[in-house]
């Protein structure tokens, strides 16, 4: 039996892995990808930040891939194989929170998923302007790093050149049989990304001697997750102004933020992301004429106030 190809996109929060998964899906490479979307939030944004395509895109929310919802990312691979011939390979994006090495485990300990499909690389995308500070405070950016195939040292566009041999070196130290492609925006042609039988379980036994044994990964508790939506339209400038002053004063503890607005008089989605203090805003796709109309955001980070955070939204609602 032919094993499907599947290729793990992880790397911490805000780094990229949906800008990436994006330009898999719209370069010219005549294959179609079942997409596995896992979020840690219990609310969706990811799937609507994904771009327009003729993929289906299989939702896993509320919880880590590598934790509570493997259970979930094996059914919903099963489920795939009965309709396999749809689709070439199988994407999977993890949380920014995800160790990928429990991913990994889940296509060698499941015996089906094992006969019908092969793991064919794990790959890191690494933020270049906060990753050193995230390997002070998180073992999983080290994890995501050190288990890796391939690494894209993103948003280098952001950082001096001292700075980004200084990270590469860092990755290097670490993990220096993955490959290294520096990217802005993730630009990287496909084809050195994917189909690329780069997964090696020998070297990760040497890393991990356990990887196939029992799995007691953990979580750092402080990390949390609040999920905010509106079914009013929100005003532009009071959510400008909120949002602003709320990374300016607690965006070292903010992790990431990101949304889909329904802003006042737009006929258009508004697409918010954000990376500690640093934010960007773009317009997304029109809303459709039957389609009910909504805000969704979602903010991740350490010690968040649920109740301070969901009056400082409601507060943006437009008259």
């Amino acid at each position: 039996m032919d094993q499907v190809p599947v290729t793990v996109l992880t790397g911490y929060l805000g780094a990229g892995k949906t800008t990436l998964l994006n330009r898999v899906l719209t370069e010219q490479h005549g294959k179609k990808y079942a997409v596995i979307v896992n979020e840690f939030g219990e609310l969706g944004i990811d799937n609507d930040l994904v771009v327009d395509a003729e993929e289906e895109v299989f939702e896993m929310n509320n919880g880590c891939i590598c934790c509570t919802v493997r259970g979930d990312l094996i059914r919903i691979i099963e489920g795939l194989m009965k309709r396999k011939g749809r689709f070439d390979a199988i994407l999977i994006e993890t949380t920014g929170l995800a160790d990928p090495a429990p991913v990994a485990q889940t296509f060698f300990v499941d015996d089906d998923v094992r006969s019908r499909t092969r793991l064919d690389s794990i790959i890191t995308v690494v933020d270049a302007k906060n990753f050193l500070q995230r390997l002070e405070d998180s073992h999983e950016a080290a994890e995501q790093v050190a288990f890796a195939d391939i690494v894209l040292l993103n948003k280098v566009d952001l950082v001096s050149a001292e700075e980004v041999a200084r990270v590469e070196a860092r990755i290097r130290a670490m993990n220096p049989m993955a490959r290294l492609h520096k990217t802005d925006h993730c630009a990287m042609p496909v084809s050195e990304l994917l189909d690329r039988g780069a997964f090696d379980l020998d070297r990760i036994l040497e890393i991990e001697p356990n990887f196939l044994g029992e799995d007691d990964h953990q979580h750092d508790d402080a990390i949390t997750s609040v999920s905010l939506r509106a079914a009013h339209p929100l005003d532009a400038g009071k959510f400008n102004v909120w949002i602003s002053d709320l990374l300016r004063l607690r965006g070292v503890d903010i992790l990431r933020c990101k949304g889909i607005l329904d802003l006042k008089g737009s006929p258009n989605r508004y697409v918010f992301q954000g990376v500690h203090m640093l934010m960007d805003a773009t317009v997304g796709k029109p809303w459709q004429q039957n389609e009910t109309r909504e805000s969704k955001f979602v903010l991740i980070g350490r010690d968040l106030d649920e109740t301070e955070l969901r009056a400082g939204f409601e507060s943006c609602r437009a008259l």
